[in-house]
């Protein structure tokens, strides 16, 4: 098996933490990967940078602002993606926020496990134009 190949499944049989764990895992090399495109940096100032992208109201924000883009199916894993209850809910961010961080990463996980690598790459880059138009304004 190859690094970015994974085993056949249907996604739909797995649990929106399942997408999520996944989600995570594609979003958090996504992220690093657009910061070494910027040029050599310290790998500290990396860090700080990746930080500032991966952290829960980041992903939160990105979901809410993403939402009129998405396909009702994406809306719906989002929706379930939302809804996992986490027995651990870190004490930098309310419980809320944290919900639709999961939803944002079950989204990115649910894409990646359908092999949808098209639309995954569309909602990645919207984060990258979100978060632009976020810091320009």
């Amino acid at each position: 098996m190859g690094l970015f190949d994974h085993p056949q499944m249907n996604p739909e049989e797995l649990s929106p933490a399942v997408w999520a764990y996944i989600g995570d895992a594609i979003y958090e090399l996504f992220v690093r990967c657009q910061l070494l495109a910027n040029g050599p940096v310290k790998t500290r100032q990396l860090h700080q940078l990746a930080t500032a992208k991966v952290r829960a109201s980041f992903q939160a924000e990105m979901v809410h602002r993403m939402e009129p883009y998405l396909t009702e199916k994406e809306r719906e894993i989002v929706k379930r993606g939302r809804n996992v209850k986490s027995g651990h809910v870190p004490a930098s961010v309310d419980v809320v926020t944290y919900r639709y961080s999961t939803a944002f990463e079950a989204l990115l996980g649910f894409l990646y496990l359908n092999q949808a690598h098209d639309r995954l790459q569309e909602i990645l880059e919207m984060t990258l134009r979100l978060s632009e138009e976020n810091f320009n304004a």
